[in-house]
């Protein structure tokens, strides 16, 4: 299975749709990121990260 990113939250899954905001995914993405605990990670605040899991840093 190829990963796809979701274009609105970032969010990396399998799925055409995105498991977490519903939004459109893309295979056109770069970089990641793993949050363990979203409520103490700098980056994650930085991101607009709200939930644990990975994370795309960009995508198409």
């Amino acid at each position: 299975m190829i990963d796809r990113a979701c274009k609105a939250c970032s969010v990396i899954s399998n799925d055409e749709v995105c498991p977490n905001c519903g939004g459109q995914t893309s295979r056109e993405w770069q970089g990641y990121i793993v949050v363990i605990d979203h409520e103490k990670s700098d980056i994650a605040k930085k991101m607009g990260i709200t939930t644990n899991g990975r994370f795309a840093l960009r995508v198409r």
